[in-house]
């Protein structure tokens, strides 16, 4: 088995709140979710619960091979609590989230979780693609968003509609009105969509944060199985790189409207055969 990591922040002066990583027979991803600049009620930050949080729920991935990876993520998310509880407010309606998509390679089974609006990939050997994708947070998104789209990204109008906008979808957290992301409360684990797949018939599992998938689910430039294509041929960098020349040519948003022009972006492509 191999496998190809590609990661770059938003921009040179953010911190990448993205995280992924792979062990033997397990990889996962997780997309941190906080607002630049403003207040969450944590001391660490949301980059460091991002990497917290994948960093034992990968090490409880592998080490109880056994215990479905929905408790996993269960258990993880109380390690974390209990790390800094006593130091941070986590009431706090900012306090930091992540998306997570982790997988679970066995000889026979390919176990996988996907919480939140990071994705994965998965190709058979016949050359077929299906995507889970968590859609909840976009379908709350797309009934709250609608004066934030009609303004230039990057503008002071622009601006306040993204703080107004985000403080209602924090109002729609862990909801069953809502949608479904890890944070302080275990119990939204229970909320991931999870399966399992014969190891035979699959060829690779691809973990991608929202930031690269725009090029298909945003930006509509490409299908699920050309983005493979790019991946499997110039690599994960390449995805990422076509991500932010789409970008580039959007930079207020006219076309594509969203939140921030760039966002970080990741993609962790594991080849089983």
């Amino acid at each position: 088995m191999r496998a190809a990591l590609a990661t770059l922040a938003a921009d040179a002066d953010h911190e990448n709140e993205d995280f992924a990583a792979a062990a033997p027979g397990a990889a996962v991803l997780l997309d941190g979710a906080g607002v630049a600049g403003a207040e969450t009620g944590c001391s660490h930050g949301v980059a460091w619960f991002s990497a917290t949080l994948g960093g034992l729920l990968l090490g409880g991935v592998t080490s109880r091979p056994t215990r479905p990876l929905t408790d996993c993520l269960g258990d993880a998310i109380d390690c974390v609590r209990r790390l800094h509880e006593g130091t941070c407010d986590l009431v706090h309606r900012a306090s930091p989230t992540s998306t997570v998509v982790a997988v679970r390679v066995g000889a026979e089974v390919v176990e996988y979780l996907v919480l939140g609006d990071s994705s994965l990939l998965l190709a058979d050997k016949g050359g077929a693609v299906t995507a889970v994708s968590d859609r909840r947070l976009d379908e709350v998104g797309r009934q709250l968003r609608g004066p934030l789209d009609s303004l230039a990204t990057g503008t002071p109008e622009h601006a306040r509609a993204l703080a107004e906008y985000r403080d209602a979808l924090t109002g729609r957290r862990n909801r069953p009105d809502g949608f479904w992301i890890a944070g302080p409360d275990s119990s939204a684990a229970e909320h991931a969509f999870s399966g399992t797949l014969s190891r035979s018939a699959l060829a690779s599992v691809t973990l991608l944060s929202d930031g690269a998938t725009r090029l298909v689910d945003r930006f509509e430039l490409a299908s699920w199985h050309e983005a493979l294509g790019v991946i499997g041929s110039s690599g994960p960098e390449e995805l990422i790189r076509s991500v932010r020349a789409a970008e580039a040519d959007d930079p207020d948003g006219r076309r594509w409207p969203r939140g921030k022009a760039h966002d970080d972006a990741t993609v962790l492509h594991w080849m089983l055969a």
